[in-house]
C-alpha cells in the first residue's frame, strides 16, 4: 500500500509540496516528469531495470547506442517514454556506483531540478535507489529542492519555476522529511545573501531572524545600537560608524528535548558564529566597482548560522546550539572609522586600524567575545572574510583554521559527509607576530598580503579564551559568481549542511 507525506515542518512555501510514496509503482507515476540517476552499466540494476522493462528495454538500448553513460553529471531527457505514464524521463549520470557519495546526490538531483525548473511544472517525480543510505537519500532531497530555486527575486519573468509537487518514489517518508528541511535552511540562506542591500541591511535580517525565531522556536535577543554601546562592543560600532543604517547583534538560542529541561544559564553544546556585513564598500579604504558589485554577500556567515539553527530546530535535534550574528554596514559615511584610528574590542583588548576594508575581523571580535561569555564547549564561525582564501583555494573551497584539532577535525568531516569542500590552514604561532601593533596590542592586517588568510584567523583566535574554536572562511563558495549546472548565480547556501550535520553528530552535555 502506498503512503504519502506532505512535510509539515517546511517553513519555504518552494518544499511544502515535498512528499514520499515508498511503495509507488514508478511505471504508473503520472507526472510531468520523472528523474532517475544511473551509473555505468547501471540499466541491469535496481529501479533503472524495472523502467527498462517496463520500456520495453529502450534504456538498454539507449546505452548500447552510447546515448546513457552513466557519466557524473550527463543529463539526457526521453520524451513520451514508452510504457511509463509520465511525459518526460530525465536520466541523470551519477558515475561509478562505488564512488556515490551524499554531496554527489546531492549535486545531480539538483541538477536535474534546476533544469526541469525551466519552465512551469506540476508534479515531478525522482525514484531512490534501494541501495542509497538514508543520509545519501536526505542530501539528495534537499539538493532537489535547492536546486529548483533561483536567484531571480526581483525579475518580472522567472527563470526558475519551483514545482507544484515533487514526489520521491520508493524514499522512507521520514529522510524525505529530514531533507525538505534542511533545504528550507539552504534556501533561506541563499535567499538572504541575494536580497540586494537596500532592502536587507541589519535592522532587516534582525526582523527575519525574529521571524524565523518565531516559526520555529528559538529563543531571540536582538541588540540595538543603546544595547551594543551598553555591553561595550565598541569594535563592531566602529565599523558601523560610516552607514546611516544602525547595526545589531542578534543572539538565538535552541534548547533540543533533551537540553530543553537545562537551566538557562546552562553552557551550549555548540556555538555557531556569523559575520553580517549586509553591504561592504571597504569604507575608506574603498574598494573598486567590479570588487563591490557583490558585496551584498558578505553576511553569508550570519546568513549560514541562521539557516543553520533554523534547521537544528525543524529537525529538533538534542542538542543545545547558540547562533550569533553581527551586523552592520560598512560604508565610508562622515563618521566612518579611519586608517590610524584605535578601537577597544568588548574584551579589552585594543585594535589598530590598518585597514577599513579589513572590517569583518573587527565585528566578528566582539560577537566572538559575547559567545565566549555564554561558554559554549565549541565555537564554529563562518565568514566572508579574506581574499587570500579564494587566492589559495579557489571558489569552490573553503579554509578553515582552529585551536583545536578536535574541533577542527569535527567541521571537517560534517562538511565532508555532505559534500562541501574544506581545506585546513596552518595557524602557527609565528603569525601571531604579524598583527602585533607598535600603538595597540593588535592591528587588524598582517604584514602584507601574505598570509592573508591566516593572519586574518589569528585576530579572531584573540577573542574566544581558549574555548575550542573553528574558524571558516566561505569568502569563495559562498557567492557563485556565474551560474553553475546545479545551482543559479547568487548565494549558495555554504555550510548550512555541514553546520546541521555537526550539530548531529554533537553529543549532548550530561550536566
Amino acid at each position: 500500500m502506498s503512503s504519502e507525506f506532505t512535510v509539515s515542518v517546511a517553513t519555504n512555501p518552494d518544499t511544502a509540496g515535498i512528499r514520499a510514496e515508498p511503495s509507488a509503482d514508478p511505471a504508473r507515476f503520472a507526472g510531468d516528469a520523472l528523474v532517475l540517476f544511473l551509473s555505468p552499466g547501471g540499466v541491469a540494476r535496481g529501479g533503472v531495470a524495472e523502467l527498462d522493462r517496463a520500456t520495453g528495454g529502450l534504456l538498454g538500448r539507449l546505452a548500447e547506442a552510447g546515448e546513457l553513460t552513466g557519466k557524473r553529471y550527463e543529463s539526457v531527457p526521453v520524451l513520451a517514454p514508452p510504457g511509463l505514464a509520465c511525459r518526460q524521463l530525465l536520466v541523470v549520470g551519477i558515475g561509478p556506483a562505488d564512488e556515490v557519495d551524499a554531496g554527489l546526490l546531492y549535486r545531480a538531483a539538483a541538477l536535474a531540478a534546476r533544469q526541469l525548473s525551466g519552465r512551469p511544472r506540476g508534479l515531478v517525480g525522482f525514484l531512490a535507489e534501494g541501495c542509497w543510505t538514508n543520509d545519501q537519500l536526505e542530501q539528495a532531497v534537499a539538493g532537489a529542492a535547492v536546486g529548483m530555486v533561483g536567484q531571480d527575486l526581483y525579475r518580472a519573468e522567472k527563470k526558475q519555476h519551483p514545482f507544484a509537487g515533487t514526489v520521491w518514489l520508493e524514499a522512507a517518508v521520514e529522510v524525505v522529511a529530514r531533507g525538505a528541511v534542511i533545504a528550507d535552511g539552504v534556501n533561506l540562506a541563499r535567499r538572504l545573501v541575494n536580497l540586494p542591500p537596500d532592502d536587507l541591511y541589519p535592522e532587516t535580517f534582525a526582523e527575519e531572524a525574529a521571524t524565523v525565531a518565531s516559526r520555529v522556536g528559538l529563543e531571540i535577543e536582538i541588540w540595538d545600537q543603546s544595547r551594543l554601546e551598553r555591553e561595550r562592543c565598541r569594535a563592531l560600532l566602529a565599523v558601523a560608524r560610516g552607514s546611516s543604517r544602525a547595526p545589531r547583534l542578534v543572539l538565538l538560542h535552541y534548547r533540543g528535548p533533551r537540553a530543553a529541561a537545562a537551566a538557562a544559564g546552562s553552557r551550549p553544546d555548540l556555538a555557531l558564529v556569523g559575520k553580517g556585513v549586509t553591504f561592504d564598500s571597504g569604507g575608506l579604504s574603498l574598494k573598486p566597482s567590479d570588487g563591490m558589485l557583490a558585496m551584498k554577500c558578505d553576511m553569508s556567515g550570519a546568513a549560514a548560522a541562521l539557516g543553520a539553527i533554523a534547521t537544528i530546530a525543524a529537525l529538533k535535534l538534542p542538542v543545545h546550539v547558540v547562533a550569533a550574528v553581527g551586523l552592520v554596514e560598512n560604508m565610508n559615511g562622515a563618521a566612518a572609522y579611519k586608517l590610524g584610528d584605535v578601537v577597544t574590542a568588548r574584551s579589552g583588548t585594543t585594535i589598530e586600524i590598518h585597514n577599513t576594508d579589513a572590517e569583518g575581523r573587527v565585528v566578528l571580535a566582539d560577537v566572538l567575545d559575547v559567545v565566549a561569555d555564554l561558554q559554549p564547549r565549541r565555537i564554529v564561525d563562518a565568514a566572508t572574510l579574506t581574499g587570500a582564501c579564494m587566492v589559495a583555494l579557489g571558489r569552490d573551497i573553503a579554509g578553515v583554521f582552529t585551536n583545536d584539532q578536535t574541533c577542527c577535525d569535527a567541521v571537517a568531516a560534517a562538511a565532508e559527509a555532505v559534500g562541501e569542500r574544506v581545506w585546513q590552514f596552518p595557524m602557527d604561532r609565528d603569525f601571531d607576530e604579524q598583527i602585533e601593533s607598535p600603538v595597540a596590542d593588535i592591528k587588524n592586517v598582517g604584514d602584507g598580503r601574505l598570509g592573508g588568510a591566516i593572519t586574518a584567523a589569528k585576530l579572531l583566535e584573540r577573542f574566544v579564551r581558549g574555548i575550542p574554536w573553528t574558524h571558516v572562511d566561505i569568502a569563495g563558495p559562498a557567492f557563485a559568481d556565474k551560474p553553475r549546472p546545479w545551482i543559479a548565480g547568487g548565494g549558495t547556501g555554504s555550510m548550512v549542511r555541514p553546520f546541521v550535520e555537526l550539530a548531529r553528530r554533537t553529543e549532548p552535555a550530561k550536566d
